[in-house]
């Protein structure tokens, strides 16, 4: 009973915080619709990227790099129209519920897509200390641990890969510009044990610079050099 009377209580407020209305359209949700109404939902714009190693957002990522074995990268949906309320929903109005419930949708495609189940660190792109203090929170973190149980091998990690250096929003950069925004910015240290499968995790994916910049720092610091990297992310919003 007690239980049953929290749970309401804990709605109530967050129906007061975050009223019931669709992230998308803005109509009044229902009481079984959750963040999007159902017209929005069945018109979600899924990438489908889950189910195919080689897709857009991969290929963009991996001609960033000159060498290695080919990198696996997916993101759930395309970042356009009225979707775009999605992100900046989490990352800046503080609405937590929704990035989790987005990182589910995730998990549950990169299952159904057959993803490797091997693994064994998620690790989310972090943001510089002054900013995650601001804020509260790194989105990327939410989705992280939102992503944990559909990898039972896996355990979330924010104590290898650090923001070195705060950089200006890559938001209305171009190449050049973005690659060098980011190209520095990162650090990495060696963990105590080398994983296998590194799953690196942020919001969305728009050049890869930043991406980028993450995986390079994180090889840098993995001597053994075999650990595997992957990328997932809500939104591709590729140029």
């Amino acid at each position: 009973m007690k239980t049953s009377f929290l749970r309401e209580a804990a709605q109530s407020v967050a129906d007061l915080l975050f009223p019931r209305s669709c992230t998308v359209c803005g109509r009044d949700l229902l009481r079984t619709e959750k963040h999007f109404c159902l017209a929005c939902l069945l018109d979600f714009p899924r990438t489908g990227f889950a189910g195919h190693s080689r897709n857009p957002m991969a290929d963009r990522l991996n001609a960033l790099f000159d060498e290695g074995p080919y990198m696996y990268a997916c993101s759930l949906f395309f970042y356009r129209g009225d979707y775009r309320k999605t992100t900046p929903a989490l990352k800046y109005a503080g609405n937590l519920e929704l990035g989790r419930y987005l990182a589910g949708m995730l998990g549950e495609a990169l299952v159904a897509g057959g993803f490797p189940g091997d693994v064994d660190c998620i690790v989310p792109v972090p943001l510089h200390w002054t900013r995650k203090w601001a804020r509260g929170y790194n989105q990327a973190e939410i989705i992280a641990e939102a992503l944990l149980p559909f990898f039972p091998k896996a355990e979330l990690r924010t104590d290898i890969l650090f923001r070195k250096r705060r950089t200006r929003s890559q938001t209305g950069r171009k190449g050049l510009q973005k690659s060098l925004n980011v190209g520095d910015a990162f650090r990495a240290v060696p963990p105590e044990e080398e994983p296998s499968h590194i799953l690196l995790v942020d919001d969305v994916f728009t050049s890869g610079n930043t991406v980028a910049a993450c995986i390079r720092a994180l090889k840098k610091a993995l001597p053994k050099g075999n650990a595997r990297i992957s990328v997932a992310t809500l939104a591709y919003a590729g140029e």
